[in-house]
């Protein structure tokens, strides 16, 4: 590693951090505010908002990680271009691209990082600071459920019911069964059906059939199109209690859901473009410097920008991004572009507009 590595190594980490925690400041002024109402209504303690805040570092830091790599690779420069190390560095013959390696190698790491955080530990924290934030400041009660790939629910006193796939909407259930319980437990009644449907006359079960243990151990069987199924619950209840959200699944547990799903013959759209969705993600740090780089100095091969103009800069750059992702996102979910591909397009367009300008920069 070169003396001239380390420096700007050293120089565009330290740009990072000061960027980084800035935004990451910021980001959680804004999200305090605006749950500030929720937490004085519910009297909620201070260490608990402090344990639900610490809970989302990890997801925060996955959100502006990215911009604050690409504010820091703006910034950097300009401020090498304003000292004239920019220019120092070319007249001996150094090439544009030695200069970037810095920059490409904190950014690498950067993704590594990332996609670590999306791997494993953002999914348990998320799920931990949901709970905090609906059992120990809204004190809302949780009914006894077994959130899993067949999620188990206790809808009555002696009625256990088993789900094989639980729709985003928490309005719609496939592969339902419903076991009725006796006084000592024992089982008097299986219910199975193809779906559980919400309608606006209350939830239906649709096309089962109904077995029922009589008193001398004989089972009878009535099949059905539809009945009437008396639920407490509502939509959102199952929503918040059985579906699976893909945030709150590994990147190892989502794969394995979706495979089990495409081989029951389900529709995967959505979540197959979450995932692409999270892979691609990470690796937009290294886009960003790449963006960053080519607009520092495109213009006369070597000429950086002042501050206000970075951060002005690296702040519309990420809003574009992000708007094109969600879009492509929007898109994949709904089926009008192929996961992989919606995934992917925001990370595709703009490395092809950093490389277009990298590569119009005179070296």
């Amino acid at each position: 590693m070169s003396i001239l590595f380390r420096y700007i190594l050293r120089e565009f980490t330290k740009m990072f951090l000061m960027c980084f925690l800035g935004l990451m400041t910021v980001y959680l002024v804004v999200d305090f505010f605006e749950k500030l109402r929720r937490f004085l209504r519910y009297d909620a303690e201070l260490s608990t908002i402090v344990e639900y805040f610490l809970l989302k570092v990890p997801f925060i830091s996955f959100q502006v990680a990215p911009f604050a790599v690409l504010m820091a690779t703006i910034l950097t420069l300009g401020l090498f271009a304003r000292s004239h190390e920019i220019t120092a560095m070319r007249s001996c013959g150094i090439s544009l691209w030695r200069i970037a390696l810095p920059f490409l190698t904190f950014a690498l790491l950067i993704a590594l990082g990332l996609l670590s955080l999306s791997t494993v530990i953002i999914p348990v924290t998320i799920t931990k600071a949901d709970y905090i934030i609906k059992t120990r400041i809204e004190k809302k009660s949780v009914t006894a459920t077994f959130k899993a790939e067949r999620p188990w629910v206790r809808i009555g006193h002696q009625t256990l019911m088993s789900i094989e796939v639980v729709d985003p909407d928490g309005m719609t259930f496939h592969n339902v069964r419903l076991y009725q319980l006796g006084s000592r437990f024992e089982l008097i009644d299986v219910t199975e059906a193809r779906e559980l449907r919400h309608t606006p006359e209350g939830w239906l079960l649709i096309d089962g059939i109904q077995r029922t243990v009589q008193p001398d151990g004989r089972v009878t069987a009535t099949p059905f199109a539809q009945i009437q199924l008396d639920l407490p619950q509502t939509t959102e209840d199952f929503r918040r209690w059985l579906s699976r959200e893909p945030e709150e699944m590994t990147l190892g547990d989502l794969r394995q859901y979706v495979a089990r799903l495409v081989r029951d013959g389900y529709n995967v759209t959505r979540l197959l473009t979450d995932y692409h969705g999270r892979l691609a993600f990470p690796f937009v740090s290294i886009i960003m410097v790449i963006v960053g780089i080519s607009l520092s100095q495109r213009r006369t091969g070597m000429r950086g920008t002042g501050m206000a103009m970075g951060i002005g800069q690296a702040l519309a750059i990420g809003f574009l991004y992000w708007t094109t992702h969600s879009v492509a996102i929007a898109l994949g979910r709904t089926g009008v572009l192929w996961p992989v591909i919606a995934g992917w397009m925001a990370n595709l367009m703009f490395l092809s507009f950093g490389l277009y300008l990298m590569l119009s920069v005179r070296h």
